[in-house]
């Protein structure tokens, strides 16, 4: 998206496109022979596999870990206080620090460089390494390119066989990952731009809530065209070639166009409730989710997800989320479990058990004030695991740890709950909660009919939110929509927080003001390269 010439070079590896990028300015554009190659049906396909899953998720410019899931989710999960950083590697031990936390003795511990002020201060194309800004925006328009360039040469090239549904599932595959791309654009960036030009750009920057009207637009197409899909058989045979070989485990198979469909529902939903203030959710919104939830993901359904072979060319087994780059030895992971986290975890939880262990408190001021804590995560590969039957979170054996890329059943049952709780349904949401914790293993006593009050429902919501969704990239939209993030003049922050010092004092009832940036300004590697035009969206959120 970048105004950017690239360098790529490709070769066919394991049925997808593997692709070597680097930015130089003022270079001729060498994409056309990559493209020519593509102009034959097996070529496509390459093309329309590999470019998704490298340009999307692998060609992070120097990951923590190796790749969009463990730093881009890693700053998701940083910002939502579930984890801590100690290394300094693209700033992930500063950029969720909290303006200030007031401990049980009153003694009040401040940020001396605020987490606003550290961000713009790294928004520069010379500190482009500690730009938080800068890794989600060049991996979601990375995959949004990809896409425009498989809809443009879709439509050009001759296919054998059924071709109409051949067509129809590249265009659907595409329109799909623009939704997607899009999606997560508009939920974390104050404005954005809008392309469809292959390895192109404009000047015409949109506000966020354009970038995820562009998104549903996207995502509804894709739905269209799999509704209308009927040569099934075709379908999934290319499906097949699509998807990673290495991904199609467990939950990661290829779903049917009804299972296409429901992912792309679950996915809108998020849209509208994730770029809602909890407080401003209005009685048709709520309706809206709960009729996108209903044709949502369902418990049976296969999801965009991935796994971590041996072979698997865009995420390893050992860094290529967040949950392995916080499990094992807690003093060289990257991320630590929060003290915040394990707080909201219910007693006698047995995903609690299963992957959580109060070991010796382990300190480190360099992380901030908050960062000290008594946890550490399971990894199941090196630690001794109880095996109750609950879902494992982290596990480096190759084949064992999957990673979400879109929506979960998970996260379609509890937008359901929400949109229940919230219209009055308070029961028939509690019942969805319980769904989610029998799914997971959670062994808990189930918390319908047991005449809760709305406080009380939402309170469950919020807890299992925090836990059932866990390292799955949607944590920071929950504490910003909740208010949780904000100054404690505008109803944000937290009370009867825990907090272990780093002198070993262990408060319990800390008042916590986070204070973060809601949505992210636009990097400076675009906006230097590629100023605003005339009646653009401002470019930097003016929360100071």
């Amino acid at each position: 998206m970048k105004k950017y010439k690239y360098i790529i070079t490709s070769v066919i590896m394991a049925g997808i496109v593997v692709s070597s990028c680097k930015k130089q300015l003022d270079v001729k554009n060498p994409n056309s022979p990559t493209l020519e190659q593509a102009k034959t049906e097996s070529g496509l396909t390459s093309l329309a596999a590999g470019s998704i899953y490298i340009n999307g998720f692998v060609n992070g410019d120097g990951w923590l870990g190796d790749s969009f899931f463990s730093l881009c989710y890693g700053y998701h999960e940083l910002l939502a206080d579930d984890v801590s950083a100690q290394a300094a590697n693209q700033n992930v031990n500063l950029v969720n620090v909290p303006d200030y936390a007031i401990l049980d003795d009153g003694s009040k511990v401040v940020n001396t460089q605020p987490q606003i002020a550290n961000l713009r201060l790294n928004n520069s194309r010379d500190k482009q390494s500690q730009n938080m800004f800068y890794y989600e925006w060049q991996s979601m328009y990375g995959l949004n390119n990809a896409c425009n360039q498989i809809l443009a040469l879709a439509g050009t090239v001759s296919l054998s066989g059924d071709a109409a549904t051949k067509l129809a599932t590249y265009k659907a595959w595409a329109y799909w990952w623009k939704g997607y791309a899009y999606a997560r654009l508009g939920s974390v960036y104050y404005a954005g731009i809008i392309n469809n030009e292959i390895s192109a750009t404009n000047a015409s920057y949109v506000n966020s809530a354009a970038l995820i009207a562009e998104s549903n637009k996207n995502l509804a197409q894709a739905a269209s065209i799999l509704n209308g899909i009927t040569g099934t058989d075709t379908y999934t045979a290319l499906m097949v070639k699509l998807i990673p070989s290495f991904f199609q485990l467990g939950n990661g198979k290829v779903p049917t166009t009804a299972m296409f469909v429901h992912s792309i529902n679950t996915l809108m939903a998020r849209n509208l409730l994730v770029n809602t203030r909890t407080s401003a959710m209005t009685a048709a919104n709520w309706q809206t989710i709960l009729t996108l939830t209903a044709t949502g993901i369902q418990s049976s359904d296969n999801i965009f997800a991935g796994f971590s072979t041996l072979n698997n060319a865009v995420f390893s087994a050992g860094g290529g989320s967040v949950a392995v780059n916080t499990a094992g030895d807690e003093t060289a992971s990257s991320f630590t479990i929060s003290e915040r986290l394990i707080q909201d975890i219910k007693p006698g939880d047995k995903r609690f058990a299963e992957n959580f262990l109060q070991v010796k408190p382990f300190f480190n001021q360099v992380g901030g004030f908050t960062f000290s804590t008594r946890w550490k995560l399971y990894d199941a590969k090196l630690d001794t695991v109880p095996n109750n039957g609950a879902i494992q979170l982290a596990n480096k054996t190759p084949g064992k740890q999957e990673v979400y890329i879109g929506g979960t059943y998970e996260e379609n049952e509890l937008m359901k709950a929400e949109a229940l709780i919230n219209t009055g349904q308070i029961d028939l949401g509690l019942a969805s909660i319980d769904n989610v914790r029998a799914y997971q293993g959670a062994g808990l006593a189930k918390v319908s009919g047991t005449g809760l009050n709305l406080t009380q429902a939402l309170e469950e919501l919020r807890k299992e939110r925090r836990l059932a969704l866990l390292f799955r990239g949607t944590a920071f939209y929950d504490a910003r929509r909740w208010g949780v993030i904000y100054d404690i003049s505008e109803g944000g922050g937290r009370t009867n927080a825990i907090v272990l010092s780093p002198n070993g004092t262990l408060s319990t009832h800390v008042t916590i003001n986070y204070n973060f940036l809601d949505y992210w300004d636009v990097p400076a590697d675009e906006v230097v390269l590629n100023p605003p035009g005339a009646g653009s969206a401002p470019v930097v959120n003016p929360k100071k």
